[in-house]
């Protein structure tokens, strides 16, 4: 039976999720797939741990200090990374090093961090081509919420004439707790942040920034656009007042963070900001942490879907639903 090695490179909540949901299905790769899936190394910014025949929970409790880096993953011979650490789209952050290398030495990626992505998606998607390596990213343009796979599947062969998406679950959350509850921003920001599923640090989501990069990559991977940060107008919910509350819902008007993709003489062209919609919209019934992506095409409609799923959990499930899609190829090529 053939094996396929898997290393992680960021091992904080979303990378030790992933690994315990991977040991966990190594039965179902070997049943669809014939392949014996090991995880033969994992890492975070300054500690890891690598076995080439294998590594068990067990041996997930204590890192080794020292051991990290590209060059740490790449000795263990894993044939597919994953990387799921902290994301900076400004500088591509730590998991620039780890997708570039692992490319341009023909293995294939997963990414769940945006940043590299965003930052160098372009040099990253012409040296997959270039290798043959597989470069994969659900879980970084929506998590649990089918998106990219929406225009490199479901919807393939359509001409894609707009998207529009609440692609933020903090932001989709506290403006639907001020507009239906009329708590404050900084009550419902406190109570998320209590909860566990906003950030001490909540600027990247609440001024539209996750929100932006989603929309870019689902412009410049699913679209094949080229796209830069800069070429996005971006505003947040940061500044919402409860003036602005009370006037929404006296309209019966519903706010909501929407990235808006549009074409304009066949340039693609995207905008995050709060859009007041309509009641019966139904992007104004997606509640609390559920996130949607709506999507107009010529000749099949037009398609929305909406979810979340527990985090990190979920994330962790789009990155295995990723590496699945490796193996079912690479099943398919030897047959």
């Amino acid at each position: 039976m053939m094996r396929c090695r898997v290393a992680i490179a960021g091992f904080g909540n979303v990378g030790s999720a992933v690994a315990m949901l991977l040991l966990s299905r190594r039965e179902r790769f070997i049943r669809l797939y014939g392949k014996d899936v090991r995880l033969v190394a994992v890492c975070g910014s300054r500690a890891g741990t690598s076995n080439q025949s294998g590594l068990e929970k067990e041996d997930l409790e204590a890192l080794d200090p020292g051991s990290s880096g590209a060059d740490f993953l790449l000795s263990s011979g894993a044939d597919v990374l994953i990387e799921a650490g902290p994301t900076d789209f400004r500088t591509g952050g730590p998991g620039l090093d780890y997708i570039r290398s692992f490319l341009a030495a023909g293995r294939d990626a997963v990414v769940v961090s945006k940043g590299a992505l965003v930052h160098s998606g372009r040099e990253l998607r012409d040296l997959a081509r270039q290798t043959g390596a597989t470069l994969r990213i659900s879980g970084a343009t929506g998590a649990a919420l089918p998106t990219i796979d929406l225009l490199e599947h479901a919807l393939q062969g359509c001409s894609i004439l707009q998207i529009e998406g609440i692609l933020n679950a903090t932001t989709n959350y506290l403006l639907d707790a001020m507009i239906t509850d009329g708590t404050s921003f900084s009550d419902a920001l406190a109570h998320a942040q209590v909860a566990g599923f906003a950030e001490a640090d909540p600027r990247y989501d609440v001024e539209g920034w996750d929100t932006a990069c989603k929309m870019l990559l689902l412009a410049n991977f699913g679209l094949n656009a080229d796209l830069m940060v800069d070429d996005i107008t971006v505003d947040g919910i940061q500044d919402v007042t409860s003036a602005m509350i009370n006037e929404w819902r006296q309209s019966r008007q519903v706010p909501k963070l929407v990235g808006r993709l549009w074409y304009e003489e066949a340039c693609p062209r995207i905008r995050v900001g709060i859009e007041a919609l309509s009641v019966d919209d139904l992007l104004a019934q997606v509640r609390g942490k559920n996130k949607a992506i709506r999507i107009s095409t010529d000749t099949m409609g037009e398609i929305t879907t909406i979810g979340c799923g527990a985090e990190p959990t979920a994330t962790a499930a789009a990155a295995l639903k990723d590496l699945e899609r490796i193996l079912a190829s690479r099943t398919a090529s030897v047959s």
